[in-house]
């Protein structure tokens, strides 16, 4: 009998072990010869510029550290908990590159996540969002990266740890979390909507930073949007989760992703200036609109907006009481000294360009992440509000100064539990920048 049940497990065993091998097994295609840049139509090459811009494929494609690299010729750096990952270079190479990819392999890659050879793409690739995308936007794309500059350029070899450095294994990690297939139009929304999901759920793919991951690596799919560490900032949650006071409007949401700043909610900064200020300020305004519109629904607006004007007069008032005379809060002080010049709003509603810290993300959220990046990182003209600049405190302020003004903004300015070991953490995020800012206040 045991011989019997032994033989049986190993049967079955065997039997899953061939499916799997057979569901895990691609074919490779065929290598072209590069496509010349005349069969592809102006129209269609200018389509897939739009595609590229709103999937922001040369943010992860092109190299910043070492002094950089030549755009979408990869080997960007992506630090995850299971090692480095380094992008691929998709300029037209046909030896570094995907010169000598067809469409089809590159339809492939797009949808299944799977290269030319027919080896499993790690998905740190977010294949699981371009999935969704439609063949046209694929075929548009492609046409857009076979007409730039050929580079030739190698990436570094991927930091994975045995097993995990086994392509194979990522077949696995597919039929636990991936679900191929084009996005399909909610018949409970207008087109505007469901635009914007599509956009947003596929080629955009803004839940890879605002969703939690799991141990796997995986988004939570019970948390969409709930809000992630990403590059050692927060990408803050995008749904009714969202803590600041008041509400991502469909307007505010707007102004931000197309110029890079909300009235009521300040600049871009960090991983996420270069979505406004690189890629979204360049495609068709009704694109960003779309997406606006989705994620007004996303984080109920409609609902929320009505205590906006409580929440608008609670931190002008504040903003007033900063500046009206002398105080015996040391806090205060040091935070009169380096910030309230340039963050006091006297207006019935924040002055562009002078975001109200009572209203931002950064002093809402569970840690004090975003608030030190800022102060560290400073903002440049060319993020933020254009034109509008920050000077970075890495050297003017010490740990236990930051330590003190975000203890002071977080009491004075939310309705929230004070922050811990602020010190500490502050430290931390200072460890995290590994070049001094050149707009270093002194």
């Amino acid at each position: 009998m045991i011989k019997r049940l032994l033989a049986g497990a190993a049967a079955i065993g065997a039997v899953g072990g061939l499916g799997f091998l057979y569901y895990a097994w691609y074919p490779p295609i065929e290598p072209v010869e590069p496509p010349d840049r005349s069969s592809f139509s102006a129209e269609q090459i200018e389509r897939g510029r739009i595609v590229a811009a709103e999937g922001y494929c040369a943010e992860c494609h092109t190299r910043t550290d070492m002094g950089g690299g030549p755009e979408l010729a990869g080997d960007y750096k992506m630090e995850t908990p299971f090692g480095a990952i380094y992008s691929s270079n998709i300029t037209p190479d046909p030896e570094t590159g995907i010169g000598n990819w067809s469409e089809e392999a590159f339809q492939r890659t797009m949808h299944l996540g799977v290269s030319r050879k027919g080896v499993h793409l790690i998905p740190a690739f977010p294949f699981d969002h371009f999935t969704k995308m439609t063949e046209q936007d694929v075929s548009d794309l492609y046409a857009y990266l076979m007409t730039r500059p050929a580079v030739h350029m190698t990436h570094r070899t991927n930091e994975l740890p045995f097993p995990l450095s086994l392509r194979i294994l990522q077949a696995g990690w597919k039929l636990l979390y991936f679900t191929p297939g084009v996005y399909k139009p909610d018949p409970r929304h207008d087109a505007l909507w469901n635009r914007g999901a599509y956009l947003s759920e596929g080629n955009a793919h803004c839940g890879a930073c605002h969703t939690p991951r799991d141990f796997m690596g995986a988004e939570k799919k019970s948390a969409p949007y709930d809000g992630a560490v990403v590059d050692n900032w927060i990408a803050p949650p995008l749904n009714e989760h969202n803590p600041t006071p008041t509400t991502w409007t469909e307007d505010e949401l707007f102004q931000y992703l197309r110029y890079g700043v909300a009235p009521l909610h300040g600049p871009a900064g960090g991983p996420m200036s270069p979505v406004p200020h690189r890629f979204l300020s360049t495609v068709p305004e009704e694109d960003v609109h779309a997406i606006a519109h989705y994620f007004a629904d996303v984080d109920h607006a409609a609902e929320r907006e009505k205590h906006d004007k409580a929440a608008l007069a609670r931190a002008m008032e504040q903003s007033k009481i900063d500046l009206i005379g002398p105080t015996v809060d040391p806090d205060a002080k040091l935070y009169q000294g380096a910030c309230a010049a340039c963050h006091y709003n006297a207006a019935p509603s924040p002055v562009l360009g002078r975001p109200d810290l009572a209203l931002n993300n950064a002093l809402w959220l569970d840690e004090p992440t975003n608030l030190y990046q800022v102060i560290l990182h400073g903002l440049t003209a060319e993020e933020g509000q254009s034109g509008v600049a920050m000077p970075s405190f890495y050297n003017a302020l010490s740990d236990q100064d930051m330590a003190r003004i975000a203890a002071y903004l977080r009491r004075t300015r939310t309705t929230l539990p004070p922050w811990t070991d602020l010190e500490k953490k502050a430290a931390a995020v200072r460890k995290t920048i590994t070049t001094i800012p050149v707009n270093s206040s002194h």
